[in-house]
């Protein structure tokens, strides 16, 4: 692995580099410009120059550099903002013989660049180095380094000398290696080591590379590397000098069969210790990734067209690699992938995603914490259903090589489904409504195995909860639940399609509390007349809670009077304390899987359908007399036609 310099690492930034100078004035910014651009010191210069493009062939990755000047007056304040703030790299000036500039640049500049929100690669450049001559003993390092300290923005710093044409060309070369090579995503300055987003996707690449899965590179295999990263074989005197200069600083990184994976993660540290970071960068956008170490776009598949009513599942390939991932994982066998596992399998991703909501603690836990084969599963049907680009990137960082499109499927829409009196969705998505102290985090919790607990915590946002539910046919599905918090109600139905992604909603109401009762109801009449109006009508049952209270006085007849007259099944009575859930997870998958059945109905509802009734019955009327007309017409037609032909 020799790296070197590659015009690949133009892919960080294809439009070009654009480079802005700004500093205190007459700090040498026009004078630093022209002096790159025409390689001569100018003997006029005009207060700000124009756009100065820089010529393609003067550094090694031919990326086009424009760089702009600015004027610290207060009257172009607005274009100086502008400039800054499209900035790919910016240039701080200050002046050599004038300490004053150098303390702007943290009491004013740097700090100005923070509040403006301009995150992108700072150089800090002392101009006229030849004004400073030696009273000022003191090294760069020792004067920047408290600044640097405290700005960790600033990439590089250096002084120049426009007139004597010292270190000139080094501002722009560090400002463009800034931008296409960036230091701050690979590597931590303060500890010296690579930053752990560097460090999974080398790992990656490694696994990638490593064709025969024996955890080495062979010579073979590092061979293969250097061509596709950098278009040029390795001699085997490099190979064996690459392997001495790891094995004499790191004896682990070699062993019998190559260069190990600490090995190869140990060169790359060594090559941006060097400053060579276009070669960890080379290697990185071979294989896909941007800038934050993510993989392009180019590698995903595009934004994934579908209507609201439709959602997005695994398909059977994916599944099934899914399954492999988890058994090879499983280094233990004991049926579960445990914390330290789980953190091994998505080792070779920017991060775990599922140490972060929604996904944190929605799937169910083993006894000892870990996750079986049906709530690894389920996590990843609940973050398709969620987001299946991010679904399918988690996929191809842990491995998964086929064709990305090829591990996802869109569902029918759920209004065909409706008609069709049937779906054939594997994954279904339950809105759990209700007020506060309804039961509705018991019931969430209880269908991920979370014990039940008498200490009320209100949740204030969305909250998912995924497991598999084995049906009464032999069949499995996956069910998603998501509560819906009383406050959010209101938010989510302003939206005309909310309604559209929900396969069926349930209403948890406390039964010993009459008030809940009648806030579940209101809840249960404002989705329902949702559905009627926005075309996305939901199946819905009622679920009574807290089974374990003594109920309301007039609990009974106020259910079954509601059920009756918007025609829905009557409340479902369960206890989550006592664990008598009945069968409630199994029933609102029936109620998913037959999508034309439970769909309550408003009173307007009702009378809008009387309505069209009337109306079609009239138009069907209408129809049979001019259709008589017609027919009557025809034959008086015919009967004049004889009569004149018989004349």
């Amino acid at each position: 692995m020799a790296g070197g310099s590659s015009a690949s690492g133009a892919v960080g930034n294809p439009a070009g580099v654009k480079i802005v100078v700004a500093g205190d004035a007459k700090t040498g910014k026009s004078s630093l410009i022209v002096t790159a651009a025409a390689e001569n010191f100018p003997t006029s210069i005009p207060p700000v120059l124009p756009p100065t493009r820089l010529p393609e062939d003067l550094y090694p990755d031919r990326v086009p550099v424009t760089i702009f000047d600015t004027s610290s007056s207060p009257e172009h304040r607005g274009k100086l903002v502008e400039q800054l703030t499209k900035a790919d790299a910016v240039v701080l000036t200050y002046a050599c013989d004038r300490p004053e500039t150098l303390d702007r640049l943290s009491s004013f500049w740097l700090p100005e660049l923070r509040r403006l929100e301009v995150k992108v690669p700072v150089i800090v450049v002392g101009c006229m180095l030849d004004k400073r001559g030696d009273q000022q003993p003191v090294s760069l390092e020792q004067v920047m380094s408290p600044i640097m300290q405290q700005f960790r923005e600033i990439e590089t710093c250096i002084e120049c000398s426009a007139v004597n044409h010292i270190q000139i060309p080094e501002v722009f070369y560090y400002a463009q290696k800034a931008v296409l090579h960036p230091t701050a995503p690979l590597f931590d300055q303060e500890q010296q080591v690579l930053k752990p987003r560097c460090v999974r996707a080398l790992k990656r690449i490694f696994i990638l590379c490593d064709n025969d899965r024996d955890g080495a590179l062979s010579d073979a295999e590092l061979n293969d590397f250097q061509v596709k990263c950098f278009n040029a074989p390795l001699q085997p005197s490099e190979i064996v000098g690459v392997k001495r200069v790891v094995r004499e600083k790191l004896p682990e990184g070699v062993d019998e069969r190559g260069l190990t994976l600490t090995g190869f993660l140990f060169l790359h540290a060594l090559f941006i210790e060097k400053g060579r970071l276009e070669t960890t960068w080379t290697v990185l956008r071979k294989f896909g990734y941007n800038n934050e170490i993510k993989l392009r776009d180019d590698q995903l598949p595009p934004p994934i067209k579908k209507y609201p009513d439709q959602s997005v599942e695994l398909t059977n390939e994916a599944v099934d690699f899914l399954k492999k991932i988890f058994f090879t994982y499983d280094v233990d066998s004991d049926g579960a992938l445990r914390s330290a596992e789980l953190e091994d399998l998505f080792s070779t991703a920017p991060e775990n995603p599922w140490n972060k909501a929604p996904y944190e603690d929605a799937a169910e836990k083993t006894a000892l914490g870990g996750l079986s084969v049906d709530g690894f599963l389920s996590l990843w049907a609940l973050m398709m259903l969620l987001d299946p680009i991010h679904c399918i990137e988690t996929l191809i960082y842990i491995g998964y090589g086929g064709d990305p499109s090829s591990a996802m499927r869109v569902t029918r829409r759920r209004r065909l489904d409706r008609k069709k009196q049937q779906t054939d969705r594997n994954v279904h998505l339950c809105y759990v409504f209700g007020p506060k102290e309804a039961g509705k985090s018991a019931l969430l919790n209880s269908f991920i195995g979370k014990p039940f607990t008498e200490v009320y915590v209100s949740t204030t946002g969305d909250r998912y909860a995924v497991n598999v539910v084995d049906l009464p046919s032999g069949h499995k599905k996956i069910l998603v639940l998501r509560e819906i918090p009383e406050e959010g109600v209101k938010d989510l139905l302003s939206a005309r399609d909310s309604l559209a992604a929900c396969d069926v909603a349930i209403f948890v109401h406390d039964s010993s509390r009459e008030t809940s009762w009648e806030k579940a109801t209101e809840m249960l009449v404002d989705v329902a007349g949702q559905g009627e109006s926005s075309g996305y009508e939901v199946p819905c049952l009622i679920v009574a809670a807290k089974d374990d209270l003594d109920p309301y006085l007039t609990e009974i007849q106020d259910s079954t009077r509601v059920s009756q007259d918007m025609g829905v099944e009557a409340p479902i009575p369960l206890s989550t304390k006592l664990g008598d859930l009945s069968n409630i997870f199994q029933r609102i998958v029936w109620a998913a899987e037959r999508p034309h059945l439970s769909i309550p109905e408003t009173v307007a509802g009702k009378s809008r359908k009387q309505y069209h009734r009337l109306i079609s019955r009239s138009l069907v009327f209408v129809s049979v007399g001019a259709a008589v007309a017609v027919v009557g017409l025809a034959a008086y037609r015919v009967y004049a036609a004889r009569k004149n032909t018989s004349s």
